[in-house]
C-alpha cells in the first residue's frame, strides 16, 4: 500500500488525476498543461509499462504542482487511497494498451486495461462526485473505434461505433461505460476521439518512429500490404489543445472528433519520412530500406474525421501544417536519438529508479 505525505494539497482550485502521463500523449499533455496551470496539481497515475517513459517529462518532474504514482489503474483499492489522499477533484483517462498489433497477439492485456481499468476509474469517480460535486472524467479515446471507411465520408460524433480489432474494440467498451456512467449516475463526462498523433516522445512501436530509427540504423522499414492505407495525421501539440478545450468547456455527455484533415497514404508517409531524413543526413536514399510485408489481420483501410464539433463549439484549430509538424518531429527524433534508444534499451528505468518513491 503506497504512503502519501501531502502538504497543502487543497491548495490547488483542481487536482487532477491523469493516468498514462507517461506514454506518447500524456507526456505531451502534461508539459503543455503543467506550466499553464500553475493553479492545479497534476496527479501523473502511471505503471511504467514499456511504453511508459519518465525521460518525457523531465521538463516538469520538479514543478510544485505535479506528482508522479506510480500505479496500475487495474489495482482498485491503491487508487482510491491516492484519490482520497490528493482529494482528486477531476480525471483525464489516458491509460490504455494501445499498439493494435499488440492487441492482436494479447488482446487480454487491452481487455484488462482498456476496460477493467477504465471501470475501476469510472467507480471512483462515482463516488467522488458525491464530495466534489463537479467533478469531471474527460476519456480520451481514438477515431479508430468507428471502424473503416472506404474511398469517401468521413467519421462524424454520430458515427455508428464499428470496432474491428481487439484494441479498437476495448476502447470502444471505455467508451460505452462512460456514457453509461453519464446516463446513470449523472457523471460530468466527456469524449475526444483523436486521429492518428505523432510528434516528440512517441514509442518507436508506432509508424513514424519507427521509420526513423529504422532509416537512422539502416534497417529495413515494414510496410504492411500495398502501403495504401490512409491515416488522418495531427500534430500532438494540437491534439493536446484540444483536449485542453474539451476538458474546460466541452458539454457533457458530449464527444468531440479530433482530427487535422491530413489524410495520407501509408507508403506515401514512409516515402516522405524518408526524403526529409535524406534532406537532413544525407546518404544513400532510405526509400531502398521499405520492404512490404504480409498485411495486419482486419487492418482498417481508411480513417477520416470531421472535426467539425470541435472547431465550432469550441474554437480549436490545428496550428501546425503536417508538413512542417512531420519536419519538426523527424527533427526531434534526430536531436534526440538517446531518448529514442532508451526506449528500446530500459536504461530509463535504471535512471529514475531512486527518483520517485511513492508520496
Amino acid at each position: 500500500m503506497a504512503i502519501y505525505k501531502m502538504n497543502n494539497i487543497d491548495r490547488f482550485d483542481r487536482r487532477i488525476a491523469l493516468t498514462g502521463g507517461a506514454g506518447f500523449i500524456g507526456s505531451n499533455l502534461l508539459q503543455y498543461m503543467v506550466p499553464k496551470y500553475p493553479q492545479y496539481l497534476f496527479v501523473n497515475i502511471d505503471c511504467l509499462t514499456y511504453a511508459g517513459n519518465l525521460l518525457s517529462l523531465k521538463s516538469v518532474e520538479k514543478a510544485s504542482n505535479y506528482r508522479f504514482e506510480k500505479i496500475n489503474i487495474c489495482e482498485y483499492d491503491i487508487l482510491e487511497n491516492c484519490f482520497s489522499s490528493y482529494n482528486i477533484t477531476d480525471i483525464i483517462h489516458l491509460a490504455a494498451e494501445t499498439h493494435v498489433d499488440q492487441s492482436i497477439a494479447n488482446p487480454s492485456a487491452f481487455v484488462e486495461t482498456n476496460i477493467r481499468g477504465t471501470f475501476n476509474l469510472l467507480q471512483l469517480a462515482r463516488l467522488r462526485k458525491e464530495i466534489i460535486k463537479n467533478f469531471r472524467f474527460h476519456n480520451v479515446s481514438t477515431d479508430e473505434v468507428f471502424g473503416s471507411l472506404n474511398n469517401s465520408g468521413v467519421f462524424t460524433e454520430q458515427s455508428p461505433y464499428r470496432p474491428n480489432s481487439p484494441y479498437s474494440a476495448t476502447k470502444a467498451a471505455g467508451d460505452f461505460l462512460l456514457r453509461a456512467y453519464c446516463n446513470t449516475y449523472g457523471l460530468d463526462s466527456i469524449v475526444t476521439n483523436s486521429s492518428n498523433s505523432y510528434g516528440p516522445y512517441q514509442f518507436p512501436e508506432k509508424l513514424i518512429p519507427l521509420v526513423i530509427r529504422n532509416g537512422l540504423i539502416g534497417q529495413s522499414i515494414p510496410v504492411y500490404g500495398d502501403g495504401g492505407n490512409i491515416r488522418d495525421w495531427l500534430y500532438v501539440e494540437d491534439t493536446c489543445r484540444a483536449i485542453d478545450l474539451a476538458f474546460h468547456h466541452g458539454k457533457s455527455g458530449h464527444s468531440y472528433n479530433v482530427g487535422g484533415r491530413n489524410e495520407i497514404k501509408n507508403l506515401d508517409l514512409v516515402k516522405q519520412i524518408c526524403r526529409i531524413m535524406d534532406e537532413l543526413l544525407g546518404g544513400e536514399p532510405r526509400e531502398k530500406l521499405i520492404k512490404f510485408v504480409k498485411d495486419r489481420p482486419g487492418h482498417d483501410r481508411r480513417y477520416a474525421v470531421d472535426p467539425g464539433r470541435i472547431e465550432t463549439e469550441l474554437g480549436w484549430k490545428p496550428k501546425y501544417d503536417f508538413v512542417d509538424g512531420l519536419r519538426l518531429t523527424v527533427k526531434w527524433y534526430l536531436d534526440n536519438s538517446e531518448w529514442l534508444e532508451s526506449c528500446i534499451s530500459g536504461r530509463y528505468q535504471e535512471y529514475y529508479k531512486d527518483m520517485y518513491t511513492n508520496r
